[in-house]
């Protein structure tokens, strides 16, 4: 599934084909994704401008002037594509590609939208496990998809005052708090097994442990981690790819995950990375170098 990076990632590559711009058509080819689409679905889009694009956790939104945001999440295997109508177009720092006849038309295109950027954006789930929703953009924090999500970490409020605090007494393991979005929002799976190893942390290890002089390495290593898979692009497994159908780099520079057997990159740590699971989920660690 996408994960923080991923999505901010998307969303930049969107930005310049919807931000200020209006939804010209829109084409749902199947009732639902997930969930059903919400009634009148298109019609609520077509001819509003979209003011703002922003994410939340995993959630892309874009807030229009009707006062509704589409909420977007691309769950396990979706994807947002853009093209440039007509010819190849460069929009910011971007190279969109002309739309080839069939786009949107493949058979796991489920939504087309067209702006008058202009710009063809094609949402495609071959497990149909994303979302597109409408949300009143004034009731958007009282949602039952974003009633109680955790913290932002890449924002100032997330610190080791705030880690000490939700942290304290949590007897699940570390990794595990980690992946609770009402804990932090949108860390994931790859990027916390990369972060316990910057910090040096045992994803083993209780949470309720971690408060005191932990919280502050941990609340960098997190920082830095995302950051630098953002500035990378995220991380391409499997069906993701950027809104231009470029492809993250952050996956050549993983220490631990999906590294099984290799030899840790820690200094002076002759151990081996190892593979357990943790509710459900594959873990990827130094049981050397994390403590």
């Amino acid at each position: 599934m996408p994960e923080l990076p991923e999505v901010e990632t998307v969303k930049m590559g969107l930005q310049p084909v919807l931000e200020g711009h209006r939804f010209l058509k829109v084409e749902t080819r199947r009732g639902d994704l997930r969930k059903p689409f919400p009634k009148q679905f298109v019609k609520r889009l077509e001819g509003h401008t979209v003011v703002s694009l922003t994410r939340r956790a995993k959630y892309l939104l874009a807030a229009l002037d009707s006062g509704e945001t589409l909420v977007v999440h691309l769950g396990m295997t979706g994807r947002m594509s853009v093209y440039a109508e007509g010819k190849s177009r460069k929009l910011g720092q971007y190279v969109y590609d002309a739309a080839p006849a069939d786009a949107g038309h493949g058979k796991h295109d489920h939504v087309v939208m067209e702006t008058d950027a202009p710009a063809r954006i094609v949402f495609t789930d071959h497990r149909r496990f994303g979302l597109m929703t409408l949300v009143r953009t004034d009731k958007l924090e009282s949602d039952p998809l974003f009633r109680g999500i955790g913290i932002e970490p890449l924002s100032d409020g997330f610190d080791a005052a705030y880690l000490d605090r939700v942290l304290k007494g949590k007897k699940t393991p570390i990794k595990s708090a980690l992946l609770d979005q009402h804990v932090v929002a949108g860390v994931g799976n790859i990027y916390a097994c990369e972060a316990l190893f910057r910090a040096g942390i045992s994803p083993k290890r209780k949470a309720s442990t971690i408060p005191g002089k932990r919280s502050q390495p941990l609340v960098d290593a997190i920082k830095d981690v995302l950051r630098e898979a953002i500035k990378a692009g995220g991380s391409s497994l499997r069906d993701y790819a950027h809104a231009d159908g470029g492809l993250g780099e952050f996956q050549h520079h993983f220490a631990v995950y999906d590294r099984e057997g290799a030899r840790c990159p820690g200094h002076d740590c002759n151990g081996t990375i190892k593979r357990i699971v943790q509710a459900g989920r594959s873990t990827f660690y130094c049981p050397t170098c994390q403590k």
